[in-house]
């Protein structure tokens, strides 16, 4: 997004010269299903972004206009908060924990653009929570901590929202950093961002174009049958909290006692948790080849341990990993449908796209929608 390009739609629409910031959308690359566990989550933030520009008003009401969407939306401020399941929700959300947290707003005129794919799996809503929450807190010169507001952010979509999300994805939209993924544990919020080599490595997002219906009930069975496991680990195990506190050794030598499916849950939950940390130890010791078979190894474990993938996903991987340069192939994200995410060598990029793309069309008469991304920046004011 052009700064001054932007700043000249934002005076077409409203009076004042405002102020710009941007959000970046995600991807995770390993640990997937982990969160809800009290695990280790290994996301970056991509080169899509959302873009706010904002100037004060005085009169305690938001006005917001999307680009995107083509339309206005009046918030007061003092009205009561109600969410209208609307894209403008994302920001009335932020606007409503922030009041919350005791920082009284004074009223604004928002101007929001962005190119972060939409309905992909890739974060839109974390990249518009953080993106407005920055331009919210500059019309009372406030700051918060990267943490405290990416905590503010899941706060708005959990309780005004209504999406029962975890900590990463706001976490990663404020924290991520160019040329590096960032290791999150999802209990204790410590992070280390990793090196990731950008020079000659492209992340390449692979949309299968379909979401199934099951997903969101499913998802609930999932944390259920987890929690189940825990409850009968206890048995053998009293001080844990969650799976993240169970080692796979320790696993194996009593998975006998689990109900098959909870096994097959709580044994993909250990051993990601297990694959993320080993995925840290083999970038830091410059070992992208062993990161990407870490990569294969989880979707292996998400299609037959957790049973959250799908057709279209499994066939999105299948064709990418025959392609030469694929260091490594996986879903990403709940499952169901949404993406692949692809660790390709930088020269085979376009001939990965390209054969990867024809062969799904090919196989499912869908049109992939394809994304290429290296590590890139946080959350940041642009000046």
């Amino acid at each position: 997004m052009d700064r001054k390009q932007f700043i000249k739609k934002f005076e077409h629409h409203f009076s004042g010269e405002p102020r710009v910031f941007c959000a970046p959308g995600r991807v995770n690359l390993i640990g997937e299903h982990t969160d809800y566990n009290d695990g280790y989550v290994f996301p970056m933030a991509i080169g899509f972004y959302t873009t706010v520009a904002v100037f004060p008003t005085r009169d305690r009401k938001l006005y917001i206009r999307s680009e995107n969407m083509h339309e206005l939306i009046a918030i007061d401020l003092d009205a009561n908060a109600e969410k209208r399941h609307h894209w403008s929700d994302y920001v009335a959300g932020m606007a409503h924990v922030l009041e919350k947290e005791g920082i009284r707003l004074p009223g604004a005129s928002m101007l929001i653009e962005s190119d972060v794919p939409v309905g992909a799996g890739l974060s839109s809503s974390a990249a518009l929570e953080m993106s407005s929450g920055l331009a919210l807190l500059s019309t009372v010169g406030g700051e918060l901590t990267g943490e405290k507001l990416a905590l503010l952010g899941q706060k708005a979509e959990n309780q005004f929202v209504g999406m029962n999300c975890g900590i990463m994805d706001q976490f990663i939209s404020m924290h991520g950093k160019e040329n590096h993924a960032l290791f999150l544990d999802c209990r204790t919020l410590d992070y280390e961002l990793v090196p990731l080599p950008a020079e000659n490595i492209r992340i390449v997002i692979c949309n299968t174009m379909v979401k199934h219906e099951l997903g969101s009930s499913e998802y609930n069975k999932r944390r259920a049958e987890c929690e189940k496991g825990v409850e009968i680990l206890r048995a053998d195990y009293p001080g844990i909290r969650a799976l993240r506190d169970v080692s796979l050794s320790q696993f194996q030598k009593v998975q006998h006692k689990l109900p098959d499916v909870v096994q097959k849950r709580c044994r993909h939950v250990i051993s990601e948790d297990e694959r993320a940390l080993e995925s840290i130890a083999a970038l830091q010791a410059g070992d992208i080849e062993k990161f990407g078979q870490l990569m294969n190894a989880s979707h292996d474990s998400l299609r037959d341990d957790y049973e959250v993938s799908c057709l279209e996903l499994d066939l999105l991987v299948e064709v990418a990993r025959y392609q030469e340069g694929c260091l490594g192939a996986r879903m990403t994200g709940g499952g169901f449908g949404g993406c692949t995410v692809n660790l390709v060598a930088s020269d085979k990029v376009d001939v990965f796209v390209d054969a990867v793309g024809e062969a799904y069309q090919r196989a499912t008469n869908l049109k992939s929608d394809i994304y290429i991304s290296v590590p890139s920046r946080g959350a940041h004011e642009m000046r």
